[in-house]
């Protein structure tokens, strides 16, 4: 059978049977709002335990196909990567649809899919009055998103470890090399999320000694280490102006953008690793200076009325764009045109590969910078061999130009995506900019949506469109793409 898949066969069967494992652990993860439901009395619990019994049921019935083989390619592993998180989006948005009598099909796949991509964008106008559930459903969704639902996937089915894990592995992880911390993908799966799961515990642990309830600081929790960004309510948490909470949830944001490779290694005693790593070390540089920027704006624009305005405010901002989580001060939009620029900067550039952040990563521009350093040597010694060093170790030529061609693609849906959004209606400088926050599942909205970013008012269509982008961003734009190359699909 794998002779046959070599030969152009697609797995079917098979695909649809990890599909279905997801899917009934996804139903599992919605026993959590039922649970909170029923500690808060909210009708909603029966609609919850409707769309749990839907989602298990339908997993069940794909666990129970049994393929012939089950062997998985490239061409399975990317094809599953795309339907696995199209296909718990639309379960997912089942319990948004049922309890939320006001949000549309349309409004819900958006909030679902904004959730799983830790954009952080939401349809809803206010969440004074939404049931627990629902807030607490929000925050799990884009906790699982945050590190991977294909890496969630082979770090609790093993099986995969030797059935296409590693092609899975490639699929989903973000950034232009994939290193194994273990020679078996799912030990390398289970130790991310290991890492994961502990600093969340320790973050909302943290919360909680805070004036937050129990409640709160388990769903901040979960969005700040996700970096996602969704809040429990209309009022953001940065406009609470307790200084504990902002300095705890700008930490755990900034480990949100470090690789998490380099967590694990640090945790197992070898510290070293993340001294000599190039990649945090323009992570910190570059948080640093668009803090002393954002600051010396502030301060130049006489908005510095207190000593957070210039000390943990421009800090936590910095932090909160770079790693694409989105929570913005209250005032932010008052900072003027300087802190704009930063902030579209920031919001391309992103944070660490391998990371729960979006945007195009560091890792990236390194290449970039330093490829174009080269060039510019090479103009003066045409005979010069020269190459990209990362880490002090050199970069193959295959990767510097998948870089790039992945630099140049990023542009190309920010331009397209912008320029199908002007046709339907919206704003010039509110298209690209809503493109780009969509891409770089920032979730920042302009003068349409408020800084914010709430999108319940933009048309449908364009809703469909930019839960495409998110997707297209938080998979690294190929793995998407290819599925729309008629070569891809050829025997």
């Amino acid at each position: 059978m794998a002779f046959k898949q070599h030969k152009g066969y697609l797995n079917v069967n098979m695909l649809l049977r990890v599909i279905g494992w997801l899917l009934m652990i996804e139903a599992g993860f919605m026993a959590v709002p039922c649970i909170v439901g029923l500690i808060y009395g909210e009708h909603s619990t029966i609609q919850f335990l409707l769309c749990m019994g839907v989602t298990a049921g339908c997993g069940m019935g794909m666990v129970s196909l049994r393929p012939k083989s089950r062997e998985m390619g490239k061409r399975e592993a990317v094809v599953l990567t795309g339907l696995t998180w199209v296909i718990l989006s639309l379960f997912g948005m089942l319990p948004f649809i049922t309890c939320h009598p006001n949000l549309s099909v349309t409004d819900a796949f958006f909030e679902t899919m904004s959730g799983f991509t830790t954009t952080g964008a939401t349809v809803l106008n206010s969440l004074e009055g939404v049931p627990h559930s629902i807030l607490l459903w929000r925050c799990i969704v884009q906790w699982i998103g945050g590190l991977g639902i294909i890496l969630f996937t082979l770090a609790v089915v093993p099986m995969l470890n030797y059935q296409g894990g590693m092609q899975l592995f490639n699929a989903e992880v973000t950034g232009i090399t994939h290193d194994k911390l273990r020679p078996r993908v799912s030990f390398t799966a289970q130790s991310l999320w290991l890492v994961y799961i502990c600093l969340t515990t320790i973050l909302i642990i943290l919360l909680a000694f805070s004036e937050m309830s129990v409640f709160d600081a388990f769903c901040y929790g979960l969005s700040t280490m996700s970096t996602g960004g969704f809040s429990n309510s209309d009022m953001s948490v940065t406009e609470m102006g307790n200084t504990y909470i902002k300095c705890v949830l700008m930490f755990f944001m900034f480990l949100g953008g470090v690789n998490f490779a380099i967590i694990y290694k640090m945790v197992c005693g070898n510290i070293k690793s993340a001294f000599k790593n190039d990649v945090l070390r323009w992570y910190l540089a570059i948080i640093f200076i668009c803090y002393v920027v954002l600051t010396l704006n502030v301060m130049v624009r006489g908005l510095a009325h207190e000593v957070d305005d210039v000390t943990i405010d421009p800090l936590f901002q910095a932090v909160s764009i770079l790693t694409s989580t989105g929570l913005t001060e209250p005032d932010f939009a008052d900072w003027g045109p300087l802190a704009t620029i930063v902030l579209i900067i920031m919001m391309v550039m992103g944070s660490c590969a391998g990371s729960t952040s979006g945007g195009a990563k560091i890792d990236r521009f390194i290449v970039l910078f330093k490829f174009i350093k080269n060039e510019f040597y090479k103009m003066m010694h045409p005979s010069a061999v020269t190459t990209v060093c990362i880490n002090g170790k050199g970069t193959p030529s295959a990767v510097v130009q998948k870089t790039l061609a992945f630099l140049f693609v990023y542009i190309i849906v920010i331009l397209v995506g912008g320029t199908v959004l002007v046709i339907m209606g919206l704003p010039l400088k509110d298209s690209f900019f809503i493109c780009l926050s969509a891409i770089s599942n920032t979730g920042l909205g302009t003068d349409i949506t408020g800084i914010g970013g709430n999108f319940a008012f933009i048309p449908g269509g364009a809703k469909w469109l930019l839960a495409f982008i998110m997707l297209v961003g938080r998979l690294e734009l190929f793995t998407i793409l290819l599925l729309f190359v008629p070569s891809f699909w050829r025997k």
